[in-house]
């Protein structure tokens, strides 16, 4: 029984991700569909929409699987040897620019969030 609710919860999270791209698609917005999907997933969780066990268990078995998704993604890669060699450096120059952009803008939300959760917190006591 337990399988099965991890199917469907899997299957729901698919369907989110087709509405996703059927919006994208339609709307001709220059989003991913599946970054749309995973938004209004967010939307949904966020205001309690739908509960947090309705894909749970199903969200969990995908992050615990993660990995395996990536394997397709390498052996594509391969395919582009040749644009690695010439062009490596800039490319490598570019992801490590994107990693540190992202580490610090992350890094400086959360002080700025934790800021503002400590200064609510004072203002309760």
């Amino acid at each position: 029984m337990r399988w099965l609710k991890i199917v469907l919860q899997i299957a729901f999270l698919w369907l989110l991700f087709m509405v996703g791209d059927l919006v994208v698609s339609l709307l001709h917005i220059p989003v991913p569909g599946n970054v749309f999907g995973m938004l209004l997933l967010f939307g949904l969780l966020t205001f309690n929409i739908i509960p947090l066990k309705w894909v749970e268990e199903g969200a969990g078995l995908l992050l615990k699987h993660m990995a395996f998704f990536f394997i397709p993604i390498a052996v594509g890669l391969m395919v582009w040897g040749d644009l690695f060699l010439a062009q490596g450096i800039q490319l490598l120059t570019v992801v490590m620019i994107g990693a540190v952009v992202t580490i610090l803008t992350t890094a400086y939300t959360v002080l700025f969030l934790a800021k503002k959760y400590d200064k609510k917190e004072g203002e309760r006591a």
